[in-house]
């Protein structure tokens, strides 16, 4: 297996936003579970956990299914990731 790219030491951008997201809708890891999975994506509790503490990467369409469940835009799920990018 390859090793993983990752962006000034993160594998993702995104999984902060996700956990602001899903606490502020107070749904809880199992509950994001469940929603994703309605929606087609299954998902295990333990890949919530490390996408929300960038140890693991986020496809393309579990972007997608995330702004569905969590009810956002994607521009809210990208909002304040610029400072992944400065040096």
């Amino acid at each position: 297996m390859g090793t993983i790219r990752k962006l000034n030491n993160n594998v993702n951008i995104v999984g902060s936003n996700i956990k602001k997201f899903r606490e502020q809708k107070e749904l809880s890891q199992p509950d994001l579970c469940r929603k994703m999975q309605l929606i087609g994506v299954d998902m295990f509790i333990a890949d919530i956990y490390e996408i929300e503490n960038n140890k693991r990467l986020v496809k393309d369409f579990e972007i997608k299914a995330f702004c569905m469940a969590l009810d956002i835009t994607f521009e809210e799920l990208f909002n304040d990731t610029d400072q992944f990018f400065e040096h």
